[in-house]
């Protein structure tokens, strides 16, 4: 069985346990709500946790924006953080 990431939840792992930002500094810097943070940042944790005590590989899922042409390095929530 697979664990599929989505790219946003990569990149709030990345941006908060990785580089180590606050939620509401993820948040402002995805533009999004911190509440939004919240959620996916644990969804994407327990994602994780699963794959490491099981033994799922994990996969990074592709973009649901992708279906309208939007890559997630194109969307505004993540150009807004390349120009930080």
């Amino acid at each position: 069985m697979v664990i599929r990431l989505l790219p946003e939840e990569v990149e709030l792992l990345k941006l908060i346990d990785v580089e180590g930002l606050m939620q509401e500094e993820a948040a402002s810097v995805l533009g999004v709500s911190r509440r939004t943070v919240w959620r996916d940042i644990h969804a994407a944790r327990k994602k994780v946790a699963d794959a490491i005590i099981t033994g799922k590989s994990i996969e990074i899922a592709g973009c649901r924006r992708a279906g309208k042409g939007l890559c997630p390095r194109d969307c505004p929530r993540f150009r807004k953080k390349q120009e930080i």
